[in-house]
């Protein structure tokens, strides 16, 4: 589903964080690419770098984290060498960011509809008259009487907050909007209805979207591509239905192995042995080596680059020479 120019192209992006021990590197030279109307999914277990590399895209990371090398570039544009002022007139109007907790990203003192009014103003000179139209319209679109422009975040439900940051970050129609675990304090149900609310909103709207998450479940039925991440670094990168039908990397394998499946047989969950790594210090050669399977010698000393295997990127050796 990569179309002839990506909306985003990020290549080689290196992210680390000063401490004083040293710099600990959380996104480890992670290159992918996101076509115009594309649902990607980025999964793997927690701190393996997907909240920094997406906190990297947006420009939104602060001391200690700095990008140290590599390129973001979206729509063409090199977003690492812009500045604040340049970022201002790109960030919400062309791409959005919809945060984990919308109960700690939206303001408890202002009311849904002063904080829509308050991200358009900061773009955009409207009317009065227009703004309250435009924000009765992203309201509609998320599912939302427009009469709770007038509540305040402690008002509404779980869903219907995330919704409203949601309804916030359409506001332009952003060619891309970015997601770090928008469903995460929801139930299940809250979950699925959400997710079906976004796909809707991306088939009208047609923007692209990058789409954090731990739940396998999710991004198996909602995802167009999916990358699996592992101590900072991007295991295997495909078609979603490719790797959840045959998983390629000995990671990607662990992980859909570790999740309970609700078609076919009972199977034993196996899970993966042992712990990811002190990004501090990692293990030289291929960072999964401590817990994979399939483990060569080759694994314990050199880093493996991306071999393509049916159209599905794997940072293994196994695919060496063909294999």
């Amino acid at each position: 589903m990569i179309a002839t120019r990506p909306v985003l192209e990020v290549k080689d992006l290196v992210v680390e964080y000063a401490t004083q021990h040293g710099p600990v590197r959380a996104v480890d030279r992670v290159s992918l690419q996101v076509a115009p109307g594309e649902f990607l999914g980025i999964v793997g277990e927690s701190g393996c770098g997907k909240s920094t590399l997406l906190f990297a895209i947006a420009r939104l990371l602060s001391p200690p984290a700095s990008i140290v090398s590599g390129e973001v570039r979206f729509q063409g544009n090199d977003m690492v060498t812009l500045d604040d002022e340049e970022l201002r007139h790109v960030r919400w109007r062309h791409y959005s960011v919809v945060m984990q907790s919308a109960m700690n990203a939206l303001n408890p003192v202002l009311t849904v509809g002063d904080q829509i009014r308050d991200a358009i103003d900061a773009h955009e000179k409207m009317a009065s008259r227009k703004i309250q139209q435009r924000s009765e319209e992203v309201m509609r679109l998320v599912g939302i009487d427009p009469i709770h422009l007038r509540s305040y975040p402690h008002q509404l439900s779980g869903g219907m907050r995330q919704r409203a940051m949601i309804a916030m970050a359409l506001v332009f129609t952003p060619e891309l909007m970015i997601m770090d675990e928008p469903t995460s304090a929801l139930d299940v149900v809250a979950q699925r209805s959400l997710m079906l609310q976004i796909k809707e909103l991306q088939r009208k709207i047609g923007f692209a979207a990058i789409f954090v998450t731990h739940d396998m479940s999710l991004v198996s039925h909602f995802s167009d591509r999916l990358a699996i991440m592992y101590a900072g670094q991007v295991m295997e990168l495909g078609e979603t239905r490719k790797v959840f039908a045959e998983p390629r990397h000995p990671y990607s394998a662990g992980l859909l192995g570790s999740f309970p499946s609700i078609h076919g047989p009972k199977v034993p969950l196996k899970g993966i042995p042992g712990a990811p790594p002190d990004l501090a210090h990692p293990p030289a050669g291929c960072r999964f080596h401590p817990r994979c399977p399939h483990v060569m010698p080759l694994c314990l000393t050199v880093d493996p680059p991306d071999y393509e295997r049916d159209g599905v990127l794997v940072r293994c050796h196994l695919y060496a020479d063909g294999g």
